[in-house]
Formats: C-alpha cells, structure tokens, sequence
C-alpha cells in the first residue's frame, strides 16, 4: 500500500517546503519509489528540480477542468527513485475554478488512483493556507506530517490546522493519521529554539519526532542549484538529519500499517 504524506502548516516560513523536497529526496535514497507533488502556487518544489520554462503540464491541469492524467505530468529528477509533480502559479486559480464542484475535495485523490501502484511514498507539499488545496491533499493522503519552527510564536495555527485533520477525519478521510510533528531552523545555540522546543515537545508529546532539523546555509542554497540537500551536501547537517527523519517516516509509516491491520482483524 502506497504512503501518501502531506506536510501541511498554515503559516509560511516554517521550512515546510524544504522538508517536502528534502524528506522525499531521503526517504528515495532509501530505495523507496518516491513522488513529490507541489500543491503551492508559488511553485518552490518545482523550481528545486527545474525551471519554469521546463514545465509544461502541472498539476493545475489534473485539478482544473480538464482532468489532465497524473502520469503525464510527472517528471523525472536525477535520482532514478525520486518522482515530480510539479506546480504553478496557475494553482491559485483553483479556489475559483473548484467553487461549487461536488467533487471538488476529491480530485487529488481520483488522479492519484491510477498511479499508486506506481510509487511505494507520495509526498504532498501544500501551501500555507487550509484552502481547497490543502484540504485535497489531506482527503488524499494517508498520514499528515507537521513542521513547527523551533520560534515564539509557533504553535500558534496548529489548532486550525488540527481542527481541519480532524474535519477531514470525520467524513471524507477517516483513514488519515497524523504521523508526527518535526522542530525545523532548530538552533541550539539560541534560548528561543531550546525553549520552544521544550514547549513544543509539551504540547505535542509522543508525536514529535526525535530528529530535529537544524537552521542550516546548505539547505538554503541547493535549490539554487537544482539538488537536493542529499546531493548538494551530503555530509551536511542537514542531509544527516533529513535521512534520519526519512528513517522514523518510514518506521512510523509501517508500524501505523500494523496498527491498522490489527484493528481491522479485530
């Protein structure tokens, strides 16, 4: 069964992008078959592997009207595992093109059928809002992972957005899980990022991951240069940190499927 992830905060400048590129980038080194789609308007996870003049077909054509197949916008990238559905800017039509259609929360979920198979992780990159993107990415996906900046400030929204997981849960997704809540531009040499991490860690208990992503220049730079932090630096801070947390990703994703199997059989 295809995991399918969404990395969602409604509040910007959370590294929420970098984790989407950098998660999948690593949890592909793992030898796992992996799709990134950018569901953000402003398109960053696309920029990191191409440039706009490279992208014909996005996944605004398999959301819109015209109900472009899924397989024939998904691009290559340099690592033969990794996978991309790229974005546009035309994704911020969508709240307007979908008003009003009945299928409107599901047209993430219907595309993706086809090409399940295809893929063993589909990693969601939504943008910083709970509108009708980010709500297709949650009715389509089977887990939920959370990035929380290690700042003042930051647990602020995560009660919309948790109140949103479980909206979905209640009707048109019951089967998604929250997997877990990642601290990213963690500084430890700042009283802030320790404090709030503690504060963090209070808040969200067994579901915060124990890899913390650390404030980092690489991480910075390599969509600059169309590379992911596994390749643009592989003995960084933040490629290590990134493969670990692909590590807990992938043993959390297989120890919910246990769970599910059990209270299925019971």
């Amino acid at each position: 069964m295809t995991a399918i992830i969404t990395i969602a905060n409604q509040k910007g400048g959370v590294g929420k992008t970098t984790t989407a590129i950098n998660l999948s980038a690593a949890i592909a080194d793992r030898g796992k078959r992996t799709l990134l789609i950018d569901l953000d308007p402003q398109a960053n996870s696309t920029i990191a592997f191409y440039h706009s003049g490279e992208v014909a077909s996005s996944m605004f054509d398999v959301l819109n009207e015209s109900h472009t197949a899924m397989a024939a916008v998904v691009k290559p990238t340099s690592d033969p595992m990794l996978f991309l559905g790229p974005g546009r800017l035309a994704l911020a039509k969508l709240e307007q093109v979908l008003a009003g259609q009945f299928d409107a929360p599901f047209r993430l979920k219907d595309a993706l059928a086809p090409v399940l198979k295809d893929y063993d992780y589909i990693v969601l990159d939504t943008p910083p809002s709970l509108g009708i993107l980010t709500v297709n990415a949650l009715v389509a996906s089977t887990h939920l992972v959370v990035p929380i900046q290690a700042a003042y400030f930051a647990i602020e929204g995560t009660d919309d957005l948790l109140e949103t997981y479980e909206r979905i849960r209640a009707r048109p997704n019951p089967g998604l899980k929250v997997l877990g809540v990642v601290i990213t531009l963690f500084d430890k040499r700042t009283n802030i990022s320790r404090d709030t991490h503690g504060q963090i860690r209070t808040v969200f208990g067994e579901m915060l991951f124990k890899t913390k992503i650390s404030k980092n220049v690489r991480l910075e730079e390599s969509p600059a240069y169309k590379e992911t932090i596994l390749t643009f630096a592989p003995k960084s801070p933040g490629a290590i940190e990134y493969k670990k947390l692909a590590g807990e990703v992938i043993q959390r994703v297989e120890e919910s499927r246990v769970t599910s199997h059990a209270e299925d059989a019971a």
